[in-house]
């Protein structure tokens, strides 16, 4: 039997008890309190010291809601009853289910660590959220799994933070699902001495935005391909002195002109396609996309890109978006897809 628990412990308990029991649907009275108390605790308190303990929690600034009501005791007095308890959350159940998702439909963070963080949100709700979010049993456990992604991550921030480079080995993965490092002319790991300036998640991965301190253009590295990370007291290469950076990292523009986190150079790219292509060019190219030439049938799309990016989108969309300029990336598109027309004649 558990021993019982000292009188200073009350105020705890009772946080506890909103914390498990307690959302802007299940409301707990005083009376309510008590009894869990009792059942689970095995502690014992009167009505006086359950209501003197909330308003503790109020004044330590805890977001305690409740009503009140105005009653007549036994002697004919007036008595203000205080109910319907419950704790205000930092989160609503709706953002921790967006949060939940999220990781869902991240393909970096391994199985097992996803699942623990996944519990870890699921407990800044009260004990019913649990119910609502019964899919996250079937979380696939097959996508490749990188234990140092977290110590990655750590790393990584403090490198950014501090203004420090860092080095890592970096691999790709063959037909054998197994990642291999990619190697020097010795057969030895190859070493990546990179200044890190921004990470980055996008279509289901995490990307570090970076510069390889022997080149002097952005560099783009998944989180999930880093091992062997290193912090180095050497300070990171100044964000100036990277082409594409001289004026800092603009964040929203960066992400909207390497849609698939290719390295290099932006281009302006004129692209004609169907009207109704106009909310996928502003999911994929935000609202920095212009249109012009408007008929019923067709529009000219203007958009800056990376090149090769360009190439593989519009290989994706290639029933509905023609390339109109560059002439070069153009020439790629129709190349591919000759290419692509020539395996299917076979």
């Amino acid at each position: 039997m558990r021993a019982k628990q000292p009188k200073k412990l009350l105020i705890m308990n009772i946080l506890d008890i909103l914390r498990r029991y307690s959302d802007a649907d299940h409301r707990l009275s005083q009376k309510d309190i008590l009894d869990i108390l009792q059942n689970e605790y095995e502690m014992d308190a009167d009505r006086k010291a359950i209501k003197r303990n909330l308003m503790n929690l109020i004044d330590f600034g805890y977001h305690l809601e409740y009503s009140q009501s105005v009653r007549r005791n036994k002697h004919g007095e007036e008595e203000v009853i205080y109910t319907d308890w419950y704790l205000e959350r930092d989160f609503s159940d709706a953002e921790l289910r967006l949060l939940i998702d999220s990781l869902l439909f991240s393909k970096h963070i391994p199985y097992s660590q996803c699942k623990k963080l996944i519990e870890k949100i699921q407990g800044l709700s009260s004990r019913y959220f649990k119910s609502k979010v019964r899919h996250v049993r079937n979380l696939p456990s097959d996508q490749p799994q990188n234990a140092e992604l977290f110590y990655t991550i750590e790393i990584l921030d403090e490198a950014i933070e501090r203004n420090r480079q860092v080095v890592f080995h970096y691999g790709d993965y063959g037909i054998d699902k197994k990642l291999r490092l990619r190697q020097n002319k010795t057969g030895e790991p190859r070493n990546y001495l990179v200044n890190p300036y921004q990470m980055v998640a996008t279509n289901g991965r995490y990307y570090l935005i970076a510069n390889t301190d022997k080149h002097n253009n952005i560099s783009h590295y998944r989180l999930d391909r880093i091992r062997d990370i290193e912090l180095r007291k050497s300070p990171a290469k100044p964000q100036r002195k990277v082409e594409g950076l001289e004026n800092g990292l603009n964040l929203p523009k960066h992400m909207a002109e390497h849609i698939y986190m290719f390295s290099g150079e932006s281009q302006q790219v004129i692209m004609r396609t169907t009207p109704d292509m106009a909310g996928e060019l502003i999911d994929w190219f935000g609202n920095g996309v212009i249109f012009t030439d408007e008929t019923e049938t067709s529009v000219i799309a203007h958009v800056k890109a990376n090149l090769q990016a360009m190439r593989f989108w519009a290989l994706q969309y290639a029933p509905y978006v023609t390339i109109l300029s560059p002439q070069s990336l153009a020439d790629k598109v129709k190349e591919a897809l000759r290419d692509a027309l020539k395996r299917y004649e076979v």
